[in-house]
């Protein structure tokens, strides 16, 4: 079924669940003097908010209508089982068998996700009253999680991960300890470490380690709990802004910095080095470049390795922050001279399409006669709702034009004349079509901007991805989970679009009003002192 890397089955987490309360369980007999602070186990809050907010994307402020279009908040275990990095966390405090984990009502994901503007400071306020509300009735506890995105962006709260934090401390007063984990595309600075203790950031893209950052979190959290480890933390902001194309960890200089960060944990015990590469469309002050280091009760260190590492990122800067990519022309001519070659699979990644209805690659497909192309997916609600209107199913006829519709970032509408052959709801859209036209062509159509993470998602309905020469995907590093490091696929063409819009590497065209642009490599004049 089509959906996003955000939307997580719960089947394989409720059984590892299931196993980890059993566990837990023999675990919690064995157990000897434990420490907790409520009787022998820990009473922990765990908290989900988290929105990677693209706030130059059309389509108006994201409400709270759009925060529940899914589904509506989660609450107690919901909560618990509910995300990857959540699941990491759980996973490990079952294994101690000293915690009590309280899942806080908390909301579940925004309609469109990242395709989606700025959240509303209603909506931000509201979410927050039921956060705080189930929280209040849950005190004491003895410790906070909160798993986060870092990039969210809100009306009126400049750094809103900040806000959860200080809002939470405000609540659960000084000593309780608060650690957070965070998607690497994060925008942060000090702010949030100045309420909370720790902070564990992705160091993979795709993000493999979601898990991983989950359990490290527990791990660090029992030990401030328990009293064995004293928090001491540095940040840094290397003043240089990248496109997210840029930062797949697969590729240097990212890959050497997420290693180089790796290796200080490794040469240091206790210490805990996190990367925020940022996320360049949303206008915040704090967009851009972090790194937050963690000792046990140890400033010198903390600073060293906070120095080092924003040094070296400035080192690398030049190829940290540009890439050229081709056109949409040259990238299908490429295409081509692939299906040529034998070299299919190809995936074509359009890697700049922030809203989903970019048709610049599908005409360019049609214009020069490719074939065989499986095109997931065109966000174009329009188009569904006049299937609906009529009633569609497999086999009517299909006859409109199709994306191209938020403006000129999206190019123009296409004209596709074929056959529809699904027309259904799925795991995560009420409504989603396939339409078959050309030569062995199929386009997938979605009410929202879908990022396809691996073949998989598109075995549905009588669509067998295996049969196809060329897939299109909007995606800039997801995909490569699924059609490139297992390789599936045996080329890949990641593709730009004409014009600076967003979305693209020429961050510079963008009418930022908030992000210090004029002072971020590679668009501005950074000031003395990197990093600091």
């Amino acid at each position: 079924m089509i959906t996003t890397s955000q939307l997580r089955t719960t089947g394989r987490r409720s059984l590892h669940r299931m196993l980890g309360v059993i566990f837990a369980s023999l675990v919690a007999s064995a157990v000897v003097g434990c420490t907790g602070g409520s009787g022998d186990s820990f009473r922990v809050a765990v908290i989900r908010y988290q929105h990677e907010t693209c706030t130059f994307c059309p389509g108006g402020d994201t409400e709270i209508e759009d925060w529940t279009r899914i589904r509506g908040p989660l609450h107690g275990d919901e909560v618990l089982e509910s995300d990857d990095y959540i699941e990491g966390f759980v996973k490990l405090a079952e294994e101690y068998g000293d915690f009590e984990l309280l899942g806080i009502t908390s909301p579940y994901e925004v309609f469109g996700g990242s395709s989606r503007s700025w959240n509303s400071e209603a909506s931000f306020e509201h979410f927050m009253g039921l956060i705080l509300d189930d929280l209040r009735s849950k005190m004491p506890v003895d410790g906070v999680y909160l798993a986060l995105h870092g990039a969210m962006a809100v009306r009126n709260v400049p750094r809103p991960e900040a806000e959860i934090a200080r809002r939470v401390r405000e609540l659960v007063g000084p000593q309780v300890p608060i650690v957070g984990t965070f998607d690497l595309h994060g925008n942060e600075d000090e702010e949030f470490l100045r309420w909370a203790n720790g902070a564990f950031v992705t160091k993979r893209y795709p993000h493999y380690d979601a898990y991983l950052q989950g359990e490290r979190a527990a791990r660090f959290l029992r030990a401030v709990m328990r009293g064995s480890y004293v928090p001491t933390t540095a940040t840094r902001k290397p003043p240089i802004i990248t496109a997210t194309v840029l930062q797949w960890t697969g590729r240097s200089p990212s890959m050497d910095i997420m290693e180089r960060a790796r290796r200080w944990e490794a040469r240091e015990p206790g210490a805990y080095v996190s990367v925020f590469y940022g996320y360049p469309w949303s206008d915040v002050p704090d967009v851009g470049t972090t790194v937050h280091v963690l000792t046990d009760d140890d400033q010198a260190l903390a600073d060293r390795i906070a120095d080092d590492m924003a040094e070296y990122i400035w080192r690398v800067r030049e190829e940290f922050a540009h890439g050229e990519f081709p056109m949409p022309e040259e990238a299908v001519r490429r295409a081509r001279q692939a299906v040529a070659a034998n070299a299919t699979p190809i995936v074509l990644a359009d890697y700049s399409d922030r809203p989903g209805d970019a048709t610049w690659i599908l005409r360019q497909l049609i214009d020069q006669g490719v074939n065989g192309v499986l095109y997931a997916a065109l966000r174009d609600e329009r188009a569904l709702e006049a299937l609906a209107d009529r009633d569609a199913a497999p086999g009517d006829p299909f006859d409109m034009e199709v994306g191209g519709f938020t403006g000129p970032p999206a190019g123009a509408p296409v004209r596709i004349s074929g056959t529809v052959s699904f027309f259904e709801s799925t795991e995560l859209y009420e409504r989603t079509a396939a339409i078959e036209f050309g030569d062995g062509n199929v386009l997938i159509l979605a009410p929202a901007y879908t990022q396809i993470t691996s073949p998989e998602r598109l075995r549905f309905g009588s669509i067998d991805p295996d049969t196809f020469d060329v897939f299109v995907v909007k995606s800039r590093v997801h995909f490569r989970r699924g059609f490139d490091e297992t390789d599936y696929a045996k080329t890949i063409i990641v593709v730009d679009a004409p014009g600076p819009w967003v979305g693209t590497t020429r961050l510079g065209a963008l009418d930022y009003q908030y992000a210090p642009i004029d002072r971020l490599y590679p668009f501005g004049t950074p000031s003395p002192g990197v990093g600091r």
